[in-house]
Parts: C-alpha cells; sequence; structure tokens
C-alpha cells in the first residue's frame, strides 16, 4: 500500500517515510520486515518500460534504505541486507531487473549520511559489481553504474575506478554515459585533461557538462595559461548557446568574482594577454557586453600623467602601463566608440521621442570616452613615446596605445602637424636587434614587417591612414620616407639592417595603395621602386633581406595590371636557386599571382612557349629545378611549381606553425587553384586529377605528419571538393587511377626498399584508395541542376534518357579498377601482383544503382578479369562473388550481354584507351571438374553421424547460392550425399521447433525488453540496442 502511493507523487514521501519506518520498527526482531519489504518491491524490477511513477517508487525505496541506515540500532543490518538483494539483481540476465537495481543502488550511494557504518564487505561487493556493469550494453545501465562508483572514486586510494573512467570516456559511444562520467570524476591532475579534452565533444550537453566541472572542482589557479587560454577560446567560440553560457558563468561567476575579487586586470594577468592577446581581447568584449566590467568613476587613462610638465622631465612623469592595462584600455575605448556610433545610428534612423533617447544616450558614450583619452594629441604622442623608450618590454603596451589614435580628432592642423611628425619618428624608427656572441647582428622579429611585428605595422598604417586623410597625401608622404632610406641602398653603402628597414617601409606603402597610379608624382616612382630597390635587394646574399624583398614584388605584382618580365623571371630564379626561406617566400609569391593574374599571364610576360603544346595539356613538364638553368623560360610557372612537390631535401622545423615551407604553401596553393578552377580556364582540365592526386599523395606521406598546418588545410579540402560539382568529382575519378600507380612501391618506376619499408607504403596506398572511395561516395550539395529545376514534370517524362556521368559516380570508378587490373594481368612481378590484389579490394567497396543497367552489364563482364587476379585470397574470392551476386540481382535481364561496341563507348566515355574485352561466361571462378563419381557410393550413415548444425546449415546454403551466382557447372549429387543433406535438414528444422516450442515466452520478453531498453535513456547509440541472444540467455 505505500509504494503505490507513492507512485503518485513526490509530496507524499516524507510521510510515508515515517509511516514505513515506524512499521519497521514495530516489527519482530526476527528480520521478516526485510523479506516482505522486497517481495513488495520486487514487481518494480519486472516493469519492461520505464515511467515517472516507477522512477518515484525507486527513489522512495532508495530514500528509505539510506535513512534507514543510522535511524535504529539495526537499520545498517537492514541496509546490508537489502544491498545484497539488490547486487543479486544487478547480475540478471533480465534487463529491466539490472536497471532497477543499478538505479536503487546509486541513489542509495548518493543519498547515504556520512555517518552511516556498512561493513567494508558490503561495500567490496557494491564496487565490484558497478564495475562490471560500467561495460553493461545497455546505456541507461551504464550511467547509474557510475553514479554508484562515483563516490568512491573519490576516496579510492590506488585510483582503479578513476581509471576504469577514463578508459571508459575514451571509447564510450553514449553521450549521456560520457556526460555521466565527467560530473562523476573528482578533481586531479590525471582527470583534468580529459575534462579538457571534453569540451570539444560532439555532444552539447556534454562540452557543457565539462565546463561545470571545470567551474566548480578546478580552482584558477591550478590551470596553466595554456589551459586557461584554451577553455576560453573554445567555449566562448562555441556553437551551442548553453556552452557559451556556461562558459561565461564560469569566466564571471568562478574566475572573475571568486579568484579574482571582481578584478578584470587581475583576470587579464592569469590570461598572458602578451601571447594570447586575441583571447584577452575576446574576455574583455563578453565582460563588457555582459555588463560584468564598466568605467568607474576616476578611471581614466589621464591618471597615468602626473603634475610635473617640464620638458627635461616628460619621460619620467607618465606612469608606465602594464601589457594587461593596455589591453584592457583599448579594449574599453574601442567598445565606448562603437556603442556611441550604435546609438547615433539608431538616433539617425528614428525620429521622435525615441530619437532624443537614442542621441543622448551616444551623447553620454562619447563624453565618457573623451574623458577616458589623453586631453589633446600631444599628451597621446609622449604617452606612446614614453612606452618606446622604455624598451622591447614595454612594445606590446606601445602597440595597444597606438590604436587608441584612431579615436582622436585631427581635424586640426595643429593635431595633424604633432602626429605627422610623431609618425615621421615612427617610420624612421630603426628595426631592433641583437648582437650574437661573433659580434653579428640578428634582427628581432619577422623581418618583413615595419618593427618586426606585422600587428605593429597595421597600428601604424592605420593611423597614418587617419592622420593624412585627404586623397593621395598617405602615398605622398610614406613615399617621401621610403626614398629617403632608399638612400644608401641605391649608393650600395647601406648594411642588411638599413635593407631590411627600407623593405618594410615600402612594403608598407604597397599594401595600403590600390594601384600603382597614386604612386606617380610622388618622391619616387613605381618604375624606381621595382629597378632601383627590389630587384637589387632580392639579389643580396643576406637571407632576410632577400625575403623582405620578395614579399615586396609580390605586392608590386598584384598592383600591375600585368606582371613584369623582370619581376617573373626574379620570382622563378629565386624559388629555384634560393635556399629555402627564400624559395618558400618565392612559392608564396608565385602562388599569389598566379591567382591574381592567371598563369597564362605569367608565361606570357617572359615569353614561354611551351615545345609540346598537346603535352602540356595532360601532363606537367618533367622539371628538376635542381638542375634547371637561370636563362631556361620554356618551363611554365605552374610546371616549376609543381616540380617543388617532387624535391625531398626541403627543409623545415617541426617546431611551431610550420607556416614557411614550401610543401605547405604549394599544397595550400594547388588546393586554392582546383576550388576555384573555373577562373582558371587556361589551366586545363586533364591537369586537374594530376593536382588533386598529387595532393592526396602529400596528405599521406610519412612527412607531412609534422606539417600540422598543412594536413589541416588539406583535410578541410578534400571534405568540401568532392561535393560543390560534378567536375570535382569527375576529377577525384580520374585521379584514382594514376595516384595508386605514383604510391604503389615497385611498379612504373617507383622504389621499392626493405620489407618493412614496402609494406609502410603499401598501407599508404591502400590508405589512400580508401579516401578516394569516400570522396567519389560523398553526396553532392546540390543534385538537381538548373535546367532541371526549371523544367516541368511532363518535359522531363517526355525528354530523352539523360546522359549518364560515369566518370562521376562509383560504376566509373569501379570500371576503371577493373580496366586497370585486366591492364596489368601480363605483368606477373610480385608488386604487380599486390597492387592488382590491392585493386580488387578497393571495386568491392563501391556500390552500383539498379538505374545504370549499362554499367552494371560491363561490369559483371569485367568481374572475371577481378578475379583472375584474387585467386590466391579465398576472403577476397568470396566477396567478389557477393558482387557478382548483387549485380546480378540488380541486372534487369541477366541472360542478355551487354554488346562490346557499348562497353567501348563507355570506356571511351571514362578516359580507358583501349579498354578491355568482356568476358562473356560471366563466371566469377573457374568452373571446376566434377569429380569421377565411384562406383560404389559409401555408406550413408558416414554422413548421418555429423551432428548437424546451424553453422554447417549456413555454410550450404552460402555454398549453394555462391555455386548458383557464379554459374559454376553443377556437380549431380550422389546418393549419400542427398540422404546427408536432407537428414541435417530434417534435424535442423527439429531443433529450430523445439527450442520455438520451449521458450516462446522469452523471445517475446526479449523483443518487449527491447523497446523497453529504448525508452531508459536519451541520445542513445543504435549500436548499444544490439541483443545478444548469448548474453542475455546466460
Amino acid at each position: 500500500r505505500v509504494l503505490d502511493e507513492c507512485r503518485a507523487s513526490l509530496a507524499v514521501h516524507p510521510r510515508k517515510l515515517r509511516e514505513l519506518s515506524a512499521l519497521r520498527a514495530s516489527s519482530s526482531p526476527g528480520g521478516r520486515f526485510l523479506p516482505a519489504f522486497c517481495d513488495a518491491l520486487t514487481p518494480l524490477f519486472e516493469v519492461l518500460r520505464r515511467s515517472p511513477a516507477s522512477d518515484r517508487v525507486a527513489r522512495f525505496a532508495a530514500a528509505f534504505a539510506s535513512s534507514s541506515a543510522s535511524a535504529a540500532a539495526d537499520g545498517t543490518g537492514f541496509l546490508e541486507g537489502f544491498l545484497r538483494f539488490l547486487l543479486v539483481a544487478s547480475a540478471a540476465a533480465h534487463r529491466p531487473a539490472r536497471f532497477r537495481s543499478c538505479q536503487i543502488i546509486s541513489e542509495i550511494i548518493m543519498q547515504l549520511p556520512d555517518d552511516a557504518e556498512v561493513s567494508d564487505e558490503i561495500w567490496d561487493e557494491v564496487i565490484d559489481a558497478m564495475k562490471i556493469r560500467v561495460q553493461d550494453k545497455i546505456p541507461a545501465i551504464r550511467v547509474f553504474s557510475v553514479r554508484a562508483l562515483s563516490r568512491f572514486a573519490i576516496d579510492e586510494e590506488d585510483g582503479g575506478i578513476i581509471d576504469i573512467f577514463l578508459e571508459t570516456l575514451e571509447k564510450e559511444q553514449n553521450a549521456e554515459v560520457r556526460k555521466t562520467i565527467i560530473l562523476s570524476l573528482p578533481p586531479s591532475s590525471a582527470t583534468l585533461e580529459s575534462i579538457i579534452e571534453s569540451t570539444i565533444d560532439t555532444s552539447e550537453s556534454v562540452r557543457r557538462a565539462a565546463y561545470s566541472v571545470l567551474s566548480t572542482k578546478f580552482p584558477l589557479q591550478s590551470l596553466s595559461i595554456k589551459q586557461r587560454t584554451t577553455l576560453l577560446h573554445r567555449g566562448l567560440s562555441d556553437r551551442s548557446t548553453s556552452v557559451k553560457n556556461e562558459c561565461l558563468r564560469m569566466l564571471k561567476e568562478e574566475w572573475l568574482v571568486k579568484h579574482c575579487g571582481g578584478d578584470v586586470i587581475t583576470l587579464l594577468r592569469f590570461l598572458d594577454v602578451e601571447t594570447y592577446e586575441l583571447v584577452g581581447e575576446s574576455v574583455m568584449g563578453v565582460l563588457l557586453k555582459d555588463g560584468s566590467v564598466r568605467v568607474q568613476d576616476g578611471q581614466t587613462i589621464r591618471q597615468y600623467f602626473t603634475a610635473n610638465t617640464e620638458d627635461a622631465e616628460q619621460v619620467s612623469s607618465i606612469k608606465l602601463m602594464e601589457a594587461e592595462v593596455a589591453l584592457y584600455w583599448k579594449v574599453m575605448c574601442m567598445h565606448l566608440q562603437a556603442e556611441a556610433q550604435v546609438k547615433g545610428s539608431e538616433a539617425a534612423t528614428t525620429t521622435g521621442t525615441e530619437a532624443a533617447v537614442y542621441a543622448s544616450e551616444a551623447s553620454d558614450k562619447n563624453d565618457l570616452l573623451d574623458g577616458v583619452l589623453p586631453s589633446t594629441v600631444a599628451e597621446f604622442v609622449d604617452l606612446v613615446k614614453a612606452h618606446l623608450s622604455a624598451g622591447p618590454n614595454y612594445h606590446f603596451a606601445s602597440r595597444q596605445l597606438l590604436l587608441l589614435g584612431g579615436m582622436l580628432d585631427f581635424s586640426d592642423s595643429m593635431n595633424r602637424k604633432v602626429a605627422s611628425s610623431f609618425l615621421y619618428e615612427l617610420l624612421n624608427r630603426p628595426l631592433e636587434h641583437e648582437v650574437d656572441e661573433d659580434g653579428n647582428q640578428i634582427a628581432i622579429g619577422d623581418g618583413v614587417s615595419l618593427g618586426g611585428d606585422l600587428q605593429w605595422a597595421k597600428a601604424v598604417s592605420e593611423l597614418a591612414k587617419k592622420v593624412h586623410a585627404s586623397i593621395g597625401e598617405f602615398e605622398m608622404v610614406i613615399a617621401t620616407v621610403v626614398e629617403e632610406l632608399a638612400r644608401p641602398c641605391r649608393e650600395r653603402t647601406a648594411d642588411f639592417m638599413q635593407w631590411m628597414h627600407c623593405l618594410a617601409v615600402t612594403g608598407l606603402l604597397l599594401e595600403n595603395t590600390s594601384t600603382l597610379r597614386s604612386l606617380e608624382g610622388t618622391a619616387i616612382r613605381p618604375s624606381e621602386v621595382l629597378q632601383s630597390l627590389l630587384l637589387p635587394a632580392a639579389k643580396q646574399k643576406h637571407v632576410d633581406v632577400q625575403r623582405a624583398a620578395l614579399r615586396c614584388l609580390c605586392l608590386f605584382g598584384l598592383l600591375e595590371n600585368k606582371p613584369s618580365t623582370e619581376l617573373v623571371k626574379q620570382l622563378r630564379l629565386s624559388f629555384i636557386n634560393g635556399p629555402d626561406l627564400v624559395s618558400a617566400m618565392a612559392s608564396k609569391a608565385l602562388i599569389d599571382l598566379v591567382s591574381w593574374h592567371g598563369p597564362q599571364e605569367l608565361d606570357q610576360a617572359i615569353g614561354t612557349e611551351p615545345s609540346d603544346a598537346n603535352y602540356e595539356k595532360t601532363q606537367f613538364a618533367p622539371v628538376d629545378i635542381s638542375d634547371l638553368n637561370d636563362d631556361d623560360l620554356n618551363v611554365g610557372v605552374l610546371s616549376i611549381l609543381f616540380s617543388g612537390f617532387h624535391k625531398d631535401d626541403w627543409e623545415f622545423s617541426p617546431e611551431g606553425d610550420n607556416h614557411d615551407n614550401v610543401p605547405t604553401i604549394l599544397g595550400e596553393g594547388f588546393a586554392k587553384i582546383l576550388l576555384l578552377s573555373e577562373n582558371y580556364p587556361s589551366i586545363s582540365a586533364d591537369l586537374h586529377p594530376v593536382i588533386l592526386a598529387q595532393l592526396v599523395r602529400l596528405y599521406f606521406l610519412e612527412e607531412s605528419k609534422e606539417l600540422g598546418r598543412l594536413k589541416q588545410c588539406l583535410s578541410v579540402f578534400f571534405l568540401h571538393y568532392p561535393s560543390l560539382s560534378e567536375k570535382h568529382k569527375r576529377c577525384v575519378s580520374s585521379a584514382f587511377v594514376p595516384l595508386m600507380r605514383a604510391m604503389w612501391p615497385g611498379i612504373h618506376g617507383n622504389a621499392g626498399g626493405s620489407g618493412p619499408v614496402v609494406s609502410k607504403k603499401r598501407k599508404q596506398a591502400v590508405q589512400a584508395a580508401r579516401f578516394m572511395v569516400q570522396m567519389v561516395q560523398s553526396p553532392l550539395f546540390s543534385t538537381e541542376t538548373a535546367e532541371q529545376a526549371c523544367m516541368s514534370p511532363e518535359s522531363l517524362s517526355s525528354s530523352p534518357g539523360p546522359f549518364v556521368n560515369y566518370d562521376i559516380s562509383e560504376e566509373g570508378l569501379a570500371i576503371r579498377i577493373a580496366v586497370e587490373v585486366g591492364n596489368s594481368q601480363d605483368k606477373k612481378s610480385a608488386p604487380m601482383k599486390a597492387y592488382a590484389l590491392a585493386l580488387c579490394k578497393v571495386a568491392v567497396l563501391l556500390r552500383f544503382r539498379q538505374s545504370e543497367q549499362k554499367a552494371i552489364k560491363c561490369m559483371r563482364g569485367l568481374v572475371n578479369t577481378l578475379a583472375a587476379s584474387a585467386a590466391s585470397d579465398k576472403d577476397l574470392m568470396k566477396e567478389l562473388a557477393q558482387m557478382a551476386s548483387r549485380l546480378k540481382s540488380l541486372d534487369e535481364s541477366p541472360e542478355e550481354e551487354l554488346p562490346q561496341d557499348q562497353a567501348d563507348a563507355i570506356f571511351e566515355q571514362l578516359g580507358l584507351a583501349g579498354g578491355v574485352k568482356l568476358d562473356a561466361a560471366n563466371t566469377v571462378v573457374p568452373p571446376t571438374p566434377a569429380p569421377p563419381r565411384s562406383v560404389r557410393a559409401p555408406p550413408a550413415r558416414r554422413r548421418a553421424r555429423r551432428a548437424a548444425s546451424s553453422s554447417d546449415d549456413s555454410e550450404a546454403e552460402a555454398e549453394g547460392e555462391s555455386l548458383d551466382v557464379t554459374s559454376v557447372s553443377q556437380v549431380p549429387a550422389t546418393p549419400s550425399v542427398a540422404t546427408a543433406r536432407a537428414q541435417r535438414a530434417s534435424k535442423t528444422a527439429a531443433l529450430s521447433k523445439f527450442k520455438s516450442s520451449v521458450k516462446p515466452s522469452l523471445e517475446a520478453a526479449s523483443d518487449s525488453e527491447q523497446d523497453e531498453m529504448s525508452g531508459l535513456t536519451t541520445d542513445e547509440d543504435p549500436s548499444d540496442d544490439s541483443d545478444d541472444p548469448d548474453e542475455e540467455e546466460s
């Protein structure tokens, strides 16, 4: 009665707990209450479907057991007896019983008071049982098992439970189980990395749980700077709003308020904003948007100026800012300016009182911004100068403060004069350098940007464009500085530091100029920049000077209407003969110019005339850049760049982002060319498969594992390229065979090697082949063309059959593979045999559509070609037999053969010259001759003694199906064989009938249990629902 009343509502549970406790206290001390309680609770373990009412009963039973542990002297005995009852149920074959027992055990453990005294023996049994149930095939059972173990994981000494959690987390497919594991992990160095990795889980609930655990269990000080910035970067940019809110809650309530006392500057110190500037900006942005950070009364940049105004003491009268403070004021001022602009725009688009309110808010924001910024431009200049003079430790703060200049007013001529003089000093400020032990100067920074920092160069250019806002004034001022810096370079008296400084300012000018015409009439004309500065700099011996010069040559070429001859020749020469760093910069410049002007324009600029135009359309000209002469202009720029893939001695550092290495630059460049192939009609479509095959080969090379940027770029490219258009799909199909020929060791001139080396190369080739198959199988983003979309259904039905593009489908790829296998059969070398066998294993992965009858018939005629090369592999022969069976079932007229002329038409469409003659026999394996029939048949009882089994029957059925499918000549069965088959069939039928009569209710229960378990959890993986009869019957 008590349990039935508890099903209705949770509100009656406290009262019913008191009633049941009183009933247990009044019961006889013989222990009759526990058996009665277990008997009353037993129907709960038989309920197939989970419901709120049954969950309330389970929670009441757990609450009663946990409260009785300290209610009376014998409370512990009742709890131990009840736990033993639940442990027996947890090992049952009935899934609802296992589920309810684990649910109640977990609730008892979570609600059990700390003063409860339970024997260690019982807890050991509970722990062992729950460890087993963590591996249960039902996700809901695994969830409650993890919850039950979570309380023991905290106090465990050997860490066995934590190890089980971490091991299960790596391979767990169900999101709810992963979430429970994350919430159950105790804080430790062993669990921290796994929790951080869960912030990029595919499930939104798991990511949210990870941030919840990190905010409550791990203090800010226990995380490294890298871990803090990684968490904020992932959480604040997450696609899920709930995950963003959880990360913001961790940032605001735990890190900012609890650990930093509400001081945002202290929080920024924990993030190392000099190294992770973007993370610091995003943190400030979300806090400002949330309203957690505001400008306090009295806070202003002007407080860093002292009252001392004497000229000799100006530097010392300014208090220097830390990096975090400078970033804070930069983001704060930009936020105030953006808000003022938004309110001003809203005021301009509305009328009446609403417009007045918006205008007032915009005015308040502007007044607040004016009160924060330096009062005059002179004070702003003095503030930046003071930080510049303080040394490289304040370079970051100087750049943050320099960006504030874009918010100042330069309409006054005096302000512009002060700012112009300051800009002139910045542009003429020499590059910072160090001196090594030998007295050599080493430039600090990237070596190509102003100040050695790209962000600093952008800040200077933004301020310069703000100060010199008139048309042509920016180019005039910067060109004057370039002309002054170029004088010692023209006179050949400049050292490499002066060359680099001049080229950095020149690059700043070319980057911020829209056309070369704007440089006409300035202190230095475009022709002088090219002839007297950039080309001589590219011929300097110093590597950094050459890199800076090539970068400027690229910028100069992008501004030209047509690339100049000298510029293209110098870039080609630097790519061929330069050091690796110089070749990398030259390849980057050539790729950019090819993308902007097209390869034909670059070849025409130097008068390149291919000797064999037909050959150039299908293949790149074979070039060995190591032996290429400087005056050899008959090789196109694409052929030269493509030859960079075949050079094996490129040097690069595995540390860092690996941006400046030739394979990465060429891989990204050619991937962009393939994606934007419609913009380059001069590049023959026959070259696209060649380029794609090289990119796939580069992706799977062993050496490319260290090139993280290249791997990431190509992985994104391969994900989208085949799905964008049918042309791309055709390119993938056409590139398959050339790729396999190029990667398979020991064929077509490819190097072999020792056994382990050859094995590794073959594995890479097989991986590439399967990868190409996946690209062919990927669906197009748009499966309906524009013409088909515009046609009516009537016109579609009356129109003739559409032209089938076999070269974009799996059918076409299967035919290509079969023809390649057929053409390689006359070569009996071991590498060629292994090559043909690998192709056969790929062919069986491809699927055929029933609508493509010609392709099906053509492939049926080619299956024997595959079987002839796979005769040594029995498993593969079975797969080929299954493939032949599928093809026969898909063939609408299996008795009719495809004429050879139609097969040749398919071969011609696929570009397979010659093709292969179809095998009219249409058999997978050669017919086996019938064994000589014995005059005297063997006794039938020898066959009959063999026990009938399901495996025998299945093998016999598969055997018969295979023989029927492959049209193998049938051998008449002897009487003994016929008798044995009849006996096996009858015995199998009797056995199956016996099983069905013995356990009909068990099978029905199994089906109903399967349905019931689907409601136990949410977000359940389909693989977890599969039934295992053996396990259930055990």
